[in-house]
């Protein structure tokens, strides 16, 4: 039988719902929880991989630049030659290792320069503060550290040595500081100063052999894509744009419900600053490649990134006004003021976007843009179109202050695209691009632009 007190416990535990099945279920419940949470983070890093799978490749070749340096301390003869200064290599490895050639290339660069230029120094302070006797050594070495290190921390505030030689300044610092005041306690100085620059090089040289011949990732073919893309995505918006709003009406009501994927196709040109300056002055370090000249015009892609977001910012102005009309009802002007400032509006968009198309392709091939002064041309002249009607039809304008907002921005947009043309065409002679040269087959009558005939394009 059963006694009171095994009775009154299984009551309490029967009241706050125990039962030898709850530590499995509690067990099991946290078992899926952490399944779902590993499940979203290997989702996560193959999402990261997808998008760039040369995140993978450095990965590795971080991994094998580490392996090849740690060679050193674990072979007996080479740990032998360089001491326990080994271990220098292996943190220039950490530090120096980027992910495109160019900034490896200047970091290493600003590492190895930075460093026999400041225990150079410091050998020297050394030495004469050595002959000024055991009671002024410490002095002089003190008075000598304050005065380089007070020097070197305000030539970082040069906008021309802040951009590319910031990190190596800190490094002659932290070097010179170092070198200096253990020379004061240490008697061998040299041996020292020579394996630790000895071991530095190695990890350098590890750097810049691993990232130049394994997969290597140019800095400045990533600007050059990325300039072009840019344009691509403003060409994107445009053609969209004019296939969307300036349309007939019929084809417009076949497209209610449709998502809008060109509206956001432009957002990222507007953040697209500090990587284009990032990669500009990466690009700089680099050598020859692909048909990029050591003494490439990097700086004209950041003018061309410059004149793309200028114009990506009409963009955004025009976004958002079209955003905030969609919710309210639009004017109905009379047809035939409809009809042109949509026939306007439409040749703007559609001739700017094959403005920005040409522009994108002329940059990935590397060849001077042949059709965009046309196509602007065409575009300037429905922008004067634009302006002729509202001027003409003055009494109508509080009825098509839609449409012609959107124009004004439109005209706006075309200014713009005007300075982005001439930044492409400047940088396509001071690259050397390739000429081409366009010769249509027949001229293209007005009025008559769905009948265009071909166009052959002769590289010459």
């Amino acid at each position: 039988m059963i006694s009171m007190e095994e009775a009154q416990q299984s009551t309490s535990c029967q009241k706050i719902g125990f039962s030898p099945w709850w530590m499995f279920t509690f067990f099991i419940t946290i078992l899926k929880k952490l399944h779902a949470k590993v499940a979203r983070l290997f989702t996560k890093l193959k999402k990261i991989a997808e998008d760039d799978p040369r995140r993978v490749y450095h990965s590795f070749k971080v991994g094998l630049a580490l392996t090849l340096v740690s060679i050193f301390y674990y072979v007996t003869p080479l740990f032998n030659g360089f001491g326990s200064s080994c271990m220098w290599a292996v943190l220039t490895v950490v530090v120096v290792m980027e992910f495109t050639v160019g900034a490896t290339l200047g970091k290493g660069l600003n590492r190895t320069l930075a460093t026999v230029l400041a225990g150079s120094l410091a050998l020297g302070a050394h030495h004469l503060a050595d002959l000024c006797g055991e009671k002024m050594e410490p002095i002089l070495l003190g008075i000598l550290v304050f005065i380089l290190a007070s020097a070197a921390t305000f030539s970082r505030f040069i906008p021309r040595v802040k951009k590319r030689y910031d990190y190596g300044v800190t490094i002659f610092i932290l070097t010179f500081s170092l070198v200096a005041v253990s020379s004061y306690r240490v008697d061998e100085v040299i041996p020292l100063a020579h394996q630790r620059a000895s071991t530095i090089a190695v990890g350098v040289a590890t750097c810049l052999c691993t990232t130049f011949f394994v997969f290597p990732v140019w800095a400045g073919e990533d600007l050059h894509k990325l300039t072009a893309t840019n344009l691509e995505k403003l060409a994107c918006f445009l053609q969209g744009l004019g296939d969307d709003y300036f349309q007939d009406k019929a084809k417009k009501e076949n497209k209610v419900g449709e998502k809008k994927d060109y509206f956001q196709s432009y957002k990222s040109v507007l953040n697209s600053k500090p990587t284009e300056e990032s990669l500009a002055n990466f690009a700089k370090w680099e050598p020859g490649h692909n048909g990029f000249g050591f003494r490439h015009p990097w700086n004209q892609y950041l003018k061309i990134g410059a004149s793309t977001r200028r114009c990506a910012y009409s963009t955004e102005a025009l976004s958002a006004f079209l955003t905030a009309c969609d919710s309210k009802p639009k004017p109905d002007p009379n047809d035939e003021v409809r009809t042109k400032i949509r026939s306007a509006c439409a040749e703007m968009s559609s001739e700017s976007a094959k403005a920005l198309s040409d522009l994108a392709s002329s940059i990935r091939t590397m060849s001077a843009p042949t059709l965009a002064r046309q196509h602007m041309a065409a575009a300037s002249a429905a922008a004067e179109k634009l302006k002729a009607v509202l001027l003409n039809d003055s009494g109508s304008v509080a009825e098509i202050v839609h449409v012609a907002t959107i124009g004004a921005i439109l005209v706006e947009i075309v200014n713009c695209e005007h300075e982005i043309v001439g930044t492409v065409e400047e940088l396509a002679r001071l690259a050397g691009f390739r000429r081409a040269e366009a010769v249509n087959e027949a001229p293209v009558k007005p009025g008559n632009e769905e009948q265009c005939p071909s166009v052959v394009i002769t590289i010459v």
